[in-house]
């Protein structure tokens, strides 16, 4: 993967990712995510929220502590409140926007991860090639396939499937041209993947 220049990602909720990508352009998401074990946000649990934070010149940083249950997020909200009073008391205003870097915002559907499938597909000879053609048709590619049969008699096996890299546009494409397919019979859920 390429390295941005600048990489933040938070945990803002269980299973939910924030994250921040400067490069050519920047990329602003949130969404739920899965976090590969080695990452070091994979081993945030609990209570507990973390910021991610990439730089060319400094290197990979982590913040890390408590930011959920009762006392953490009262603080965080009486903090606000607190902040807001001074500012209206004081005639000021909070901090604007910074437009220093004067980078263009990226297209959701432009900003680039890999992405986990969850489906099930017909239990027969071919069915992997075929799907697997059907995804790199839509210039997609398959860093892992994992598929486990059901021992029941319906004729169905369950498929796990990691991408490369890849824009969310051409991934929705993926998941069209799927749901059409013959081989498939249904598609449980689709998640971004990060921290490789």
């Amino acid at each position: 993967a390429d390295l941005s220049t600048v990489w933040v990602i938070a945990q803002v909720a269980e299973g939910d990712l924030a994250s921040i990508r400067e490069g050519q352009a920047v990329s602003v998401r949130v969404h739920p995510t899965l976090i590969t074990r080695s990452h070091p946000l994979g081993s945030v649990r609990d209570a507990f929220n973390a910021v991610f934070v990439e730089t060319e010149l400094a290197g990979e940083l982590m913040f890390y502590g408590r930011g959920a249950g009762g006392d953490p997020t009262a603080s965080a909200v009486l903090g606000d409140v607190v902040q807001a009073a001074r500012h209206k008391v004081h005639g000021g205003r909070g901090p604007g926007e910074s437009a220093y870097a004067n980078l263009p915002i990226e297209g959701v559907g432009a900003a680039k991860t890999a992405y986990f499938i969850r489906m099930d597909v017909q239990d027969k000879p071919g069915v992997l090639a075929a799907i697997a053609k059907t995804i790199g048709e839509q210039g997609v590619s398959i860093e892992s396939m994992r598929q486990s049969v059901r021992r029941s008699q319906d004729g169905l096996a369950t498929l796990h499937i990691i991408t490369h890299r890849s824009s969310e546009v051409d991934l929705a494409a993926v998941v069209e041209q799927l749901k059409a397919a013959d081989e498939v019979d249904k598609i449980f859920s689709v998640l971004r993947v990060e921290g490789e």
